[in-house]
Parts: C-alpha cells; sequence; structure tokens
C-alpha cells in the first residue's frame, strides 16, 4: 500500500494555486491512478507468460474515473462494478496482490481464486462485486441505497458502468426507481466512446448517451472530464453531498477513453487512424503529474511515488507466482448462504 508522502520544506514549495484539493490527497490519488495503471499493465504481462487465464477487461486509461470517485468516498460507501473493475478495486484499497492473484487462480487471490477477473469483491472494502452481465448491478446498488436510506446511516451506493449499459433496460429502471424513491446512489456512466466494438455514437439518437437521458427522470445532465482525476473528485463529492443530504441519485457521464481493446482478444482494428494517439496526448496520469508539478509539488516526491509503486507491483507478482492453487476442498464451499452446496428442494 501507499504510504503517505512527506510535505517538502515550506520554503521550498512554489505557492499554492488552489487549497480545495491538497498536496497530500493529490500524490494519493496520483499514486492511485499509477498503481491501477501498473497492476493492470502487469496482468496483461502476466498474461503473455500464460500465467492469467481466460479473459479480462483492462481499464488503461481510464485510471481517473476509479480514482476521483474513490478518494471521495467514505469507508462505509459502496462500490458496484463491470467485468471493468479491477481499477475500481484497487482504488477501494484492495492490495495488488489480492488482485493479481485472483486473475492468476491462485490460493492468495482475493476469493481464493474463484471468482477471477470479472468476479472481484470485497466486502471488507467496499466492493460489492463486480458482474459480468451488462446492467445487472444498476438495480443491486438501487436496493443497497435503499437500505441505506431505510436505516439513515448515510451511506452512497456507487454504480459504474459503459456508455453501452445505457440502452439496457436496466439502466432506464434503475435511474427511474432511484429517481422516484430518491436514492443515496450515484450512477456513474464511463463513455469510453466504445460498447465492446460498437461507437457509442452510431447506435444512440443524442451525443451523451447518459447525460442526455437525465431529464428524462428528474435528473440534472452532468458531462465532465473523465481524464482529469482532480474534475472526477470534485463531481463526486458534489454528488455524494446530495445524497447524503438526501436529495436523491445523480448520474455523472465521464468522458474518458480505453487504451487498449474491449478484451485481450481485441486488437481494437475498427478505431479510426489517429484516435488512439490523440487521446494518449490527455493521458490522465501525465495530466496528473503536470498537475503536481504546477501546484508546486516536488520532483522528488512525484518519483517517491513512482518508485514505491512499481517496488509493490513486482513484490506482489513474486509472492503471486509463488502462491499455489486453491486447494479442491474449498471447490463447492460458498455455493448457498449457509456455505455448503447440497441441492435445495
Amino acid at each position: 500500500m501507499l504510504k503517505k508522502q512527506g510535505r517538502p520544506p515550506t520554503a521550498a514549495r512554489k505557492p499554492q494555486l488552489n487549497d480545495d484539493i491538497g498536496e497530500e490527497l493529490r500524490l494519493r490519488m496520483y499514486g492511485m491512478q499509477v498503481t491501477i495503471r501498473q497492476a493492470e499493465q502487469r496482468a496483461y504481462d502476466l498474461f503473455l507468460q500464460n500465467l492469467v487465464k481466460g479473459t479480462s477487461h483492462l481499464s488503461l486509461g481510464q485510471e481517473a474515473v476509479a480514482t476521483g470517485f474513490a478518494a471521495a468516498m467514505r469507508p462505509r460507501d459502496l462500490s458496484f462494478c463491470t467485468y471493468r473493475g479491477h481499477a475500481h478495486t484497487l482504488a477501494r484499497g484492495v492490495p495488488v496482490e489480492k488482485v493479481l492473484g485472483e486473475l492468476m487462480q491462485r490460493d492468495n487471490g482475493l476469493m481464493r481464486g474463484k471468482g477471477g477477473s470479472m468476479h472481484l469483491t470485497s466486502a471488507e472494502h467496499g466492493v460489492m462485486g463486480s458482474y459480468a452481465i451488462i446492467g445487472a448491478h444498476l438495480p443491486i446498488a438501487c436496493g443497497a441505497a435503499w437500505r441505506a436510506q431505510y436505516k439513515g446511516t448515510g451511506d452512497v451506493a456507487v454504480c459504474f458502468f459503459g456508455d453501452g449499459t445505457t440502452n439496457i433496460g436496466a439502466f432506464h429502471e434503475a435511474v427511474n426507481f432511484a429517481s422516484v424513491w430518491k436514492l443515496p446512489v450515484v450512477f456513474v456512466c464511463e463513455n469510453n466512446l466504445y460498447m465492446e466494438y460498437t461507437p457509442i455514437g452510431d447506435v444512440i439518437p443524442v451525443k451523451h448517451p447518459a447525460a442526455d437521458r437525465a431529464s428524462a427522470y428528474g435528473l440534472e445532465a452532468i458531462v465532465i472530464d473523465g481524464n482529469d482525476a482532480d474534475a472526477v473528485y470534485r463531481a463526486a463529492c458534489a454528488a455524494y453531498a446530495k445524497a447524503r443530504a438526501g436529495g436523491g441519485p445523480s448520474l455523472v457521464e465521464c468522458l474518458t477513453y480505453r487504451h487498449s481493446g474491449h478484451s485481450r482478444a481485441d486488437p481494437a482494428t475498427y478505431r479510426p487512424k489517429g484516435e488512439l494517439e490523440a487521446w494518449l496526448k490527455r493521458d490522465p496520469i501525465k495530466i496528473y503529474r503536470e498537475r503536481l508539478l504546477q501546484f508546486g509539488v516536488e520532483q522528488d516526491a512525484i518519483d517517491a511515488v513512482d518508485a514505491e509503486v512499481r517496488r509493490d507491483v513486482d513484490e506482489a507478482t513474486e509472492k503471486c507466482k509463488a502462491a499455489g492453487p486453491p486447494p479442491l476442498e474449498i471447490l463447492t464451499t460458498d455455493v448457498y448462504a449457509d456455505g455448503g452446496w447440497a441441492w435445495r428442494n
């Protein structure tokens, strides 16, 4: 886990341009983004070594969304993710070793190797599952928010999904239900321009698949730069404050871009020439590294974060390689609520 970086002497620091986020949190958000990038790139490298089985869906290029929303959460808030959930799981504080171990089907994995890439779950960290069925988790997030509302706990359910989900019935049902009941839930659309292999613009009649539909449910149309972690963090803070105050749900559309294909098997040859290169210039980590320097953070502090992340990912990789597979006796556990597996008549 990343440690808090020390602040350089006041005399050596440049004047702060604003104090609404602060150096300590900015360094932590930078560390989150770098951790997600390095861990997912390592997962891809391990796949090429035949140490990660099956497919997985990476968030390379989308790290700012997971980072900004997670940084603004309270420990009791709940995250609901799609199959592209590594980033959100890591951002909530799950160790890299647990994520890589799960992808490698090792006993030290988050679910001891039984869930795999598309089903990362850690109730301890507020990660209430990654869902492989498009849109399936939106109504579940509403259920969690309804519970929080009923018990008056002040918790917020945060539901992440891709742009393609906005054409699924569960999206409209969940947003409508949440609006009617004023549930403390935040719907976050990670609009990376493509629903699997199809440009989202080819299959919708509006420019913004989530935001342009918000008014139908009495919600504000919110579109933000999903590659700027500060912009994401501020939008998240506002949405959480509204939810905790009883103001109901928010629908936030984050404009971003995935650097790789939909999954490991996708070379993404359908993308127009030059599109990827244009988005690489707006790499969220590049943007944030420059932001830190602009706000007076010393280069040594930034380099220290980079070095610590590389060390953590390397150590986690070696631990996962050394870990054994899960024992056969757990194959039939965790099937039913009582932990057993016997058929229920």
